[in-house]
């Protein structure tokens, strides 16, 4: 007798599914699940529409239409969400209202996590698509708002960083005070 493969078999051990499935399952997110009030429908677990949302980004995969198709045909994202199937609805409604308000904690607790691994550091900050104004150009008005949003958005990093910082210097002097 012939048994189909398990989704286990089908993905390598070293594949990127792999390491989103084994980061995000670290990180805390009870204020995520808090959000979710109960009762009604049973919904789908915040962390597996987290993962498949991250994984969904990681390679391309925007459109919330997009990663509903990939979580019926690809096996990576069968693996990851377990076989579960969310809609396109259910992805977006999850992206939009859910992860909107927590996704600054994610970020933080995912760079925090990485750097105590030796993943990333933190030493430097490089950004891509700065904007600069040029004096001869005869549309100056029209980059004045993409430089102060680029400006804005440089800043913000850098805000992440200082978090991100003092959330590992923070963690490091509490070990050594244990």
């Amino acid at each position: 007798m012939l048994l189909p493969p398990s989704y286990e078999d089908l993905v390598p051990e070293r594949h990127p599914v792999r390491v989103v499935n084994e980061v995000l399952e670290r990180i805390d997110i009870g204020a995520l699940e808090a959000s979710y009030k109960g009762g009604g429908a049973s919904s789908y677990h915040p962390r597996m529409l987290l993962k498949v949302l991250v994984y969904g980004y990681l390679r391309n995969i925007y459109s919330s239409r997009k990663i509903e198709q990939a979580c019926c045909e690809n096996v990576h994202f069968m693996w990851l969400s377990g076989g579960a199937r969310p809609d396109h609805n259910t992805i977006s409604d999850f992206r939009s209202k859910r992860l909107k308000v927590h996704l600054k904690k994610v970020f933080n607790q995912v760079v925090v996590l990485l750097a105590e691994q030796g993943v990333l550091s933190l030493k430097e900050l490089t950004l891509d698509g700065t904007k600069i104004e040029a004096n001869a150009h005869r549309y100056t008005f029209v980059w004045g708002k993409a430089i102060k949003v680029s400006r804005a958005d440089r800043e913000a990093a850098q805000g992440v960083v200082v978090v991100c910082r003092e959330g590992i210097s923070g963690r490091g002097a509490a070990a050594k005070r244990a």
